[in-house]
């Protein structure tokens, strides 16, 4: 009787475990991403430890191939999305978000800035520097660490209120609806992408929470 109660008290203790397990994950409610749920055309690797790494081809320079972008495959409104960055000297890519249309996020969405801006006073981070929202608003403050060094950014969008963590600071916290340029629209909801500036970047940890 003893090894048959032992037999059945395996099972048990297995099942239970594993539906705790799915109950944390589902509390959480983020979605983790990688090249099998997002989208691209670049070169982007995926690396034995869960990293990402963009190594740019011959010839590839600039911000504009953005069917190269690393792309969310479904359109996101409301969200939380979070990740861990690095990049060389003199680095630069950006996080897009709300684009309606992938072939120019340029003109239908908007990007925080990522840039190699180490040691830049905060009273003079412009929308290029890093934490900028481009051609809307600079960083409060400059959260920048040295080149080589893993940043994490967390991005959330409340209808249109936008607050972006860099670092652990606080580097905007604003109504994108007021800020943003006349001309630019701000839709309900849209794509979410990491740039390819055609430079070396790495890239881990990425994950969406619809909100």
């Amino acid at each position: 009787m003893k090894s048959r109660f032992f037999f059945f008290a395996i099972p048990l203790f297995v099942v239970t475990t594993v539906l705790a397990d799915h109950h944390e994950k589902k509390e959480d409610g983020f979605t983790a991403l990688n090249l099998s749920n997002m989208k691209t055309e670049g070169n982007w690797q995926a690396m034995d430890d869960g990293v990402l790494y963009l190594e740019p081809r011959e010839g590839e320079e600039g911000w504009k191939r953005y069917h190269h972008y690393l792309w969310t495959k479904e359109k996101y409104g409301d969200f939380t999305f979070s990740f861990e960055y690095k990049y060389g000297e003199g680095g630069n890519s950006g996080f897009y978000f709300r684009c309606v249309d992938q072939k120019d996020p340029v003109e239908g969405g908007f990007e925080v800035q990522i840039l190699d801006s180490m040691g830049k006073p905060d009273g003079e981070m412009g929308h290029h520097d890093n934490g900028g929202v481009i051609k809307t608003k600079g960083a409060d403050t400059n959260a920048s660490i040295p080149a080589g060094e893993w940043n994490k950014m967390v991005v959330t969008m409340k209808g249109s209120h936008l607050t972006v963590m860099l670092n652990g600071k606080k580097v905007q916290d604003f109504d994108l609806a007021e800020k943003k340029p006349e001309d630019k629209p701000l839709e309900s909801e849209g794509y979410i992408a990491i740039q390819d500036h055609g430079l070396p970047f790495w890239v881990r940890n990425l994950k969406v929470k619809a909100l």
